[in-house]
């Protein structure tokens, strides 16, 4: 239950934004927000000294949808702040997209200390593979002279071909500023994008790292952020971040669950970001190469720790696992699945898929899925041989690492050198760690009745022909209810768009909240008079997205109809594929192709500035978007009075976990297009329906392309989940 102090501590403080703040107006829908979320949190069970943890059942976790204009992040900031600091918790606060994250550190979090007199402390949290190790960087950069006075040279294993003089001229020069202080370290900071190949050998993973033994600890970009961490009030992360710190078993890089309160937005998105954290996948020439290089360190460190049987155990693992991975190759070259000449049926669905996927991504790499998880008949004794290998090898590099640490605190003399070979050693320990991930899923045979694990090979044909072995859940509803909900002191997952079809069931079985009965829902109402402020017109095309070329012709003969050439107003045209968007764009007639700004052909911030010069310029302005454009897109006033959706959102089945999962759901009876793909179009659609109403003054009219909101059920299920515009047509 709330206590006085905390209601007259929200209520002051939220009253004092009002004072500060010219023309501020409260919200009843924010308000509501604000009191949800206190009176959530204040429903945390605390764990008694000497007992065990309680048991949680969702009653301190809500699901808040909030639509445009509520005010979101003012309220789970105001209530979320307050009640971490009256309860003794920290609040970490995560988003799927960097922007937001910089929106709440530049903006939202100094707007709110300042405005409302709330004592606030934050600071945003990255992984430590967004920092430089200095150790590394000094080891490829400084002392060349010095290393081989210590006796030893440049690690070779850092470079696995010679380096270029302009990559070592990087290096350099980022070493001279990092010295020097004008760089911090973070990657995010650098002036100029710096190459994935170059940026691996300077960061560092948690095996790697010296801790604090290094030398360079008092000046390491990453535990200087993670020691801000531990004395801000509010950890503004992202959810690859906090999925990355829970699936290591929380309070890693993050505080622990059980002493934070979570306020988790654009939460829509978490489903799927889980997943793709709790996947393995490892790559074969990799592994290979790592094995391969494995004997030249293990022989190193078997001389400094006196560990010869130790690293002949760890030799011989990676042998055996070497011979496995060896038998491998000669089973997938033989693999029809894999070949470079696809079946007519393959073309055809890539055809399909090609024209139907929302970022119209070309995948012509061929992938080898195993239908249901099932391990294909013959290859049973090789995949429990390749999973016994990957283990025995992570057990002994586990040991030999141990064995360095210990050397670490017996044999000084020998410190420099230790440290060396343990960040080197750093990255072995990480392959096989990601190496027996992959092959203690695709060994893993559930129990009947259970769900399958997706499993899968791809072929990368490149000038290096690679195969990459994946392995998945294809749901991450368990491991979010098990390592996150059940153990997090509160939470609150919330954005502008998170019922489907007017409920939400998918997002609370997507998360796993559905085994928590005690969490809340509230729907929040918007603060917008659609019906004054919008329109929705449903034109009399007869086409079907069906017949991709008739409906494509149909599009680019309706969008002169509805858009002036000579109003200088924005219009936002979305297509599901890009394929589409650049057929109608060559359809258009002549005068309106002056007009076009076409995602993918400019940079978005170049995109977007172009448009607003045009509509200054009291030109129209027409945006060609596909997916991401219908999410996240502000857009207020003249920069969009009209919204075009060229088709249904749907999304094809088109990747490995997806296609496991809907014929999981069609063994058990169901159909995955009613269960799994007609609520995700219910989101995306209502999506991006919202670019159009931004603000209580904008105005403007949605038209959808798509006879199937008519003459399909589910489109009336559609319809029925958007704003009440006024509908005409």
């Amino acid at each position: 239950m709330l206590t006085d102090l905390e209601k007259n501590a929200i209520r002051d403080h939220y009253h004092n934004i009002g004072k500060n703040l010219p023309n501020f107006r409260p919200r009843a829908a924010q308000r509501e927000m604000i009191a949800a979320i206190a009176n959530t949190f204040a429903r945390t069970q605390t764990r008694e000294e000497g007992q065990e943890a309680p048991k949680r059942e969702g009653e301190s976790i809500i699901v808040i949808e909030g639509p445009t204009g509520v005010g979101k992040s003012l309220a789970y900031l105001l209530a979320g702040g307050i009640m971490a600091q009256t309860r003794g918790k920290r609040l970490i606060v995560s988003s799927a997209t960097i922007a937001l994250q910089e929106q709440l550190v530049e903006r939202d979090l100094p707007f709110l200390v300042e405005k409302s007199g709330l004592e606030l402390t934050f600071a945003l949290a990255k992984g430590r593979g967004r920092y430089l190790c200095p150790y590394k960087l000094y080891q490829l950069t400084q002392g060349n002279a010095q290393q081989s006075l210590l006796g030893f040279e440049t690690p070779a294993v850092l470079w696995d071909s010679k380096p270029k003089p302009e990559e070592l001229a990087l290096l350099n020069n980022m070493s001279d500023e990092f010295s020097a202080r004008r760089f911090n370290g973070d990657r995010d900071t650098w002036p100029e994008k710096i190459d994935d190949g170059i940026w691996f050998k300077i960061t560092n993973d948690r095996h790697g790292c010296l801790k604090a033994a290094c030398p360079n600890r008092s000046e390491c970009p990453f535990y200087l952020a993670r020691d801000t961490l531990e004395t801000v009030d509010v950890v503004v992360a992202n959810h690859d971040l906090l999925l990355a710190d829970i699936s290591m078993g929380g309070g890693v890089i993050l505080p622990a669950p059980e002493n934070s309160f979570y306020c988790i937005d654009e939460a829509h998105h978490l489903p799927k970001k889980a997943l793709s954290q709790f996947a393995a996948e490892h790559s074969w020439n990799t592994a290979v190469w790592s094995l391969e290089k494995l004997p030249q360190i293990t022989a190193k460190i078997a001389a400094v720790a006196d560990k010869t049987e130790l690293a002949n155990l760890a030799d011989e693992a990676a042998a055996s696992l070497l011979d496995s991975l060896h038998e491998w190759q000669f089973h997938l070259a033989e693999a029809p699945e894999l070949s470079l000449m696809p079946s007519e049926n393959e073309r055809s669905t890539f055809r399909q898929n090609e024209r139907e996927s929302d970022f119209g991504r070309k995948n012509s790499d061929p992938v080898w899925l195993w239908q249901d998880g099932q391990i294909p008949e013959g290859l049973e004794t090789l995949v429990q041989n390749t999973g016994v290998a990957a283990r025995s090898l992570l057990k002994h590099v586990y040991s030999l690492n141990d064995a360095l640490s210990g050397c670490r605190r017996d044999k000084e003399q020998d410190s420099a050198l230790i440290d060396r070979l343990s960040t080197e050693f750093g990255m072995f320990v990480a392959r096989a760690e990601q190496i027996s991930a992959v092959w203690d899923l695709i060994s893993t045979v559930p129990a009947e009745g259970e769900e399958p694990l997706a499993k899968w090979i791809t072929r990368r044909i490149d000038d290096k022909n690679d195969y990459v072995f994946n392995a998945s859940p294809i749901s991450s509803a368990g491991h979010l209810a098990n390592s996150l909900w059940r153990r997090a002191a509160g939470a609150v997952l919330t954005s502008a768009t998170l019922q489907s079809l007017g409920n939400f069931n998918l997002l609370l079985r997507q998360t796993g909240l559905v085994w928590l009965p005690e969490t809340a829902t509230l729907a929040l109402k918007s603060p917008f008079d659609f019906e004054k402020q919008g329109e929705l017109y449903l034109p009399p095309i007869y086409a079907s997205p069906k017949d991709p070329v008739a409906h494509t012709a149909a599009v680019a003969e309706w969008l002169p109809k509805l858009i002036a050439a000579d109003q200088a107003i924005g219009t936002l045209v979305l297509f599901s594929s890009r394929r589409q968007m650049q057929e109608v764009a060559l359809r258009l007639p002549d005068d309106y192709l002056p007009l076009l700004l076409i995602q993918g052909e400019l940079p978005k911030t170049v995109l977007l500035q172009r448009h607003y010069e045009a509509l200054k310029a009291g030109n129209a302005s027409i945006i060609f978007g596909l997916d991401s454009f219908a999410e996240g897109l502000d857009l207020p006033g003249e920069a969009c009075v009209q919204v075009i959706i060229a088709k249904l959102p749907f999304s094809m089945p088109d990747n490995p976990i997806e296609k496991t999962q809907n014929r999981w759901i069609e063994q058990r009876g169901g159909n995955p297009f009613i269960e799994i793909t007609v609520p995700e179009a219910s989101i995306k659609l209502v999506q991006a329906v919202g670019r159009l109403i931004r603000t209580e003054q904008d105005y403007g009219r949605v038209t959808i392309l798509d006879n199937r909101v008519k003459t399909q059920r589910y489109g009336q299920q559609l319809l029925a989940c958007l704003p009440p515009f006024k509908r005409i047509g």
